[in-house]
């Protein structure tokens, strides 16, 4: 169960549909929670509109009072449990309330019982009607209030112009008037026995008279609360299930999108069991990243099964080429133990030194193979030439040089010299009476030309000649012959020394190989491009 457990939670799919989900989860939580604050804001604005409306209907009320109209107390209140409304005076004092109130906060005040108040436009003493005791107990403390305030004890003290200027000062609204200015808070009531949460708003008004009173009146918050309620449980409800939709729909995408990678490694599996490289993965027609790699799979398999068989073909071909120089050795030697007076000792020596130079390409073709990169020294590639050509004195025909001075390439000395030895090993097996060397720059690049008067080299056989073990004369004997791995050797150190070996027609009529190496940074500008024979330098190898 812990191995299964531990290969879902290592499957890419696994991984990708718990993810998404994991993000879809948390932006739906935070939609959730942005819609619900937004809801509840809206609702609150909604009930804070409706609070103003209803303590702005009876500021004007209270606005069109004059003092010889009845009390605040014969203000037409209804009871209305969805607007509840206090009005109160400056000091706190409750002048009037909706009948069958019972309790209220978030007001600020309290009482529910409003005091016997006086006619607009009239200040109320503690002794002036049988309800001021009623008052105190009621409100706290009318007397004190009246004597603790400032502003009180100046609207009972003073004059109406006094007490208008003074409440000009404070910023009252003018007689008559209704504040623009509303204020909100949060509170409950008990109207009729039923208790809610509402929200309240507060307008100063002046009556005619000249007195500022403030009306309170609410709002029922129970709608905000359903509405907020029931959005919360309906997501609470509608989380899960929505992720569970969302992680099996990804589940399913990602189970078809990586199918064709399941492919891909099925048979993979199964080319790496039979050894069968000729195999290949499924491509699918799509092209997005699964079939790029299906491609990319392919075409690496296909360079994979072209190395193979390079490399068994190679092995092919060297032991057909070792087999034959070891059994005339062993013939030889056998022959010279029955008979030693018949022992041909110079072809022994010929087949123990083609066997040693055999033995050297092959290892020279492995580290080529194994990338072996060349060195950096440079040299002057002209002065390798004479030097090569100098020692070569077995040559059937004398090699003629054409060499400028100063041309100056990077790498191998050693390999470049067994390219340059290549090379003029297979002009001589061809050639008639002329072979000719020549170093000279083109452009960038220093070139090296050897060429003959042979038959030259078809021009549908002109790669294949550089493919490891090819002779274009089957009737010619192996001795003259060769192996066939000169060219290929001499082609695959022209690559590694980032340079080409290509062959053409010489003007001779026969071949001409050339070989093309990058200029040496700040090798001498003295030596000019030039055509083969044309400059000087030349001379002719012993």
């Amino acid at each position: 169960m812990s191995v299964g457990r531990r290969r879902f939670a290592s499957s890419v799919r696994a991984r990708a549909s718990l993810g998404a989900t994991a993000v879809v989860a948390v932006a739906l939580v935070a939609a959730g929670i942005a819609v619900v604050l937004s809801l509840r804001s809206n609702l609150t604005d909604q009930a804070d509109r409706g609070a103003d409306s209803a303590a702005r209907e009876v500021a004007l009320d209270i606005a069109s009072l004059v003092p010889d109209q009845a009390s605040y107390a014969g203000l037409d209140l209804q009871d209305n449990a969805e607007h509840p409304v206090q009005v109160t005076d400056e000091g706190g004092r409750l002048l009037a309330a909706t009948k069958d109130l019972r309790r209220i906060s978030g007001t600020g005040v309290s009482a529910v019982t409003p005091v016997k108040s006086p006619a607009p436009g009239t200040t109320a003493t503690p002794g002036d009607d049988d309800n001021s005791t009623d008052d105190s107990t009621t409100d706290g403390d009318s007397a004190d209030d009246s004597g603790a305030d400032d502003s009180g004890a100046d609207d009972n003290g003073g004059d109406d112009n006094g007490g208008d200027d003074d409440r000009s000062g404070d910023d009252d609204p003018a007689v008559g008037e209704i504040s623009d200015r509303s204020s909100y808070t949060d509170g409950s009531a008990t109207v009729d026995g039923k208790t809610g949460d509402y929200r309240f708003a507060a307008v100063e008004v002046t009556d005619r008279a000249g007195e500022t009173v403030v009306v309170h009146a609410g709002a029922s918050l129970a709608d905000r609360q359903t509405a907020v309620n029931t959005t919360t449980v309906s997501m609470l409800l509608g989380l899960p299930v929505l992720l569970l939709v969302v992680g099996g729909v990804i589940w399913l995408v990602t189970r078809r999108a990586f199918r064709p990678v399941e492919g891909i490694r099925r048979e993979m599996a199964a080319i790496t069991a039979s050894t069968d490289l000729s195999r290949r993965v499924p491509e699918p027609d799509s092209d997005d990243e699964v079939a790029r790699l299906a491609r990319t799979t392919n075409e690496t398999l296909t360079a994979l099964e072209a190395a193979v068989e390079r490399q068994r073909r190679f092995v092919a071909d060297a032991s057909h080429e070792l087999r034959s120089p070891i059994a005339s050795l062993r013939t030889q030697l056998e022959v010279g133990d029955a008979h030693p007076e018949l022992l041909d000792v110079p072809g022994a020596v010929a087949d123990t030194v083609r066997l040693q130079q055999l033995a050297a390409d092959l290892l020279l073709l492995a580290r080529l193979d194994a990338g072996e990169r060349p060195g950096r020294a440079r040299f002057e590639l002209g002065a390798m030439v004479r030097e090569e050509v100098s020692q070569r004195t077995a040559d059937r025909v004398p090699v003629t040089l054409d060499v400028r001075p100063g041309l100056e390439v990077a790498g191998s000395r050693g390999q470049l010299a067994r390219v340059l030895g290549n090379l003029l090993d297979n002009a001589q097996r061809h050639t008639h009476a002329s072979v000719t060397a020549s170093v000279y720059r083109s452009g960038d690049q220093v070139v090296l030309a050897v060429a003959d008067d042979g038959s030259g080299v078809p021009e549908a056989e002109r790669e294949r000649i550089f493919e490891r073990f090819v002779r274009l004369d089957d009737a010619r004997s192996r001795d003259d012959g060769g192996a066939g791995l000169g060219l290929a050797i001499a082609r695959d150190v022209a690559a590694r020394h980032d340079g080409t070996l290509t062959v053409g027609r010489a003007q001779e009529g026969g071949a001409r190989f050339e070989l093309r190496l990058p200029r040496a940074d700040g090798a001498s500008p003295d030596s000019t491009d030039a055509a083969p024979g044309t400059g000087s330098g030349t001379g002719t190898g012993a």
